[in-house]
């Protein structure tokens, strides 16, 4: 079994940044793909980032390319989103997956654990 603890929401006017961090329990930690997605009130949960297990792989969806960065840190099981440049639209509950294989994927439904999200707030 593995647990997902997200941290480091909170309000941030426009244009500012944000650090998330996700911390797991498990020892399998460095196998795992991990992802980021989000859920806005109203919307469906969508992919945010992605980064496979030893980190060379990092996909992004279109919206935050070049503002958000994924890393992650094996040796802590933890993994991270960097978020800079921060609209408005960013507003959402931001959620740390798992999924039980090294290779990273966009698809919600290929994530095996999932954490209980952390709140972000982008003020205008």
């Amino acid at each position: 079994q593995v647990q997902l603890v997200e941290s480091g929401g909170g309000l941030v006017q426009a244009g500012g940044s944000l650090r998330l961090s996700c911390a797991s329990s498990g020892r399998t930690f460095s196998g795992y793909a991990m992802g980021w997605f989000r859920q806005a009130p109203g919307n469906e949960r969508e992919f945010v980032a992605a980064i496979n297990w030893s980190g060379s792989s990092t996909p992004y969806a279109e919206s935050v390319k070049g503002r958000f960065t994924i890393s992650r840190d094996n040796a802590k099981n933890t993994v991270y989103l960097q978020m800079n440049s921060l609209k408005p639209e960013d507003t959402a509950v931001y959620y740390c997956a798992a999924r039980g294989a090294p290779m990273a994927t966009m698809a919600s439904a290929a994530y095996n654990y999932w954490g209980q999200g952390t709140r972000v707030t982008v003020s205008s």
